[in-house]
């Protein structure tokens, strides 16, 4: 790995327990593809009381060449009400883990793959706080991205409706879209967009 892994928590306490148990499982990861550019991994407590199962969002990014980034995510609701903090790092590790041994395997020729295509979209869904969201495709499957993937730093100046480009990916919960670079915003035409006959969403005025 270029740079070592980037662990943020937010609403949890910082444990070395977790911590060193992020860093082996992200070693791990670097056996599988010692290609691994870097990897994010973010630990959140959600606030508000569960009902049900875990309390706990984990997502880990890693991004790998030429500009790929594989997302494991474990969202709160899923498990156990009394899983531990550990059981959900594990399961957004494994998650990667399994996109990771997939992506090098098509690498190596052992998977046949179509080339990845950059489409055209719109955003339709913008969680800020969160740091994601959701384009429309052209064929109106919603699609979700990460504000990491977002090029130049651009997710702050994402609006609903603002058309971009992107490639899609294959991730553990579905389709995501990485490399999202902004085409245009609410107000102003784009002709590719609108060729594409993507159907904006409520309250998009052109």
């Amino acid at each position: 790995m270029e740079v070592p892994p980037e662990i943020t928590f937010r609403g949890v306490g910082k444990s070395d327990e977790i911590e060193t148990h992020i860093l082996k499982r992200a070693a791990k990861l670097d056996d599988i593809h010692p290609g691994i550019i870097s990897c994010r991994v973010t630990v959140e407590r959600e606030q508000e009381h569960q009902r049900s199962g875990s309390p706990y969002r984990v997502r880990v990014i890693v991004r790998i060449p030429p500009n790929k980034e594989l997302i494991g995510q474990h969202e709160p609701g899923e498990g156990k009400i009394d899983d531990r903090l550990q059981t959900a790092v594990t399961e957004a590790f494994n998650a990667v883990q399994r996109q990771l041994v997939k992506t090098k395997e098509m690498q190596q020729g052992k998977v046949k793959s179509a080339p990845e295509q950059e489409l055209l979209g719109l955003v339709v869904r913008l969680f800020r706080e969160e740091g994601y969201g959701f384009i429309r495709s052209v064929d109106g499957r919603e699609i979700y991205f990460h504000k990491n993937a977002v090029l130049h730093g651009g997710f702050e100046r994402l609006e609903i409706g603002t058309g971009v480009r992107y490639f899609p990916s294959e991730g553990e919960q579905g389709p995501q879209a990485s490399t999202v670079q902004i085409v245009d915003k609410p107000g102003s035409r784009a002709s590719k967009v609108e060729d594409s006959h993507v159907e904006p969403p409520e309250g998009w005025k052109p």
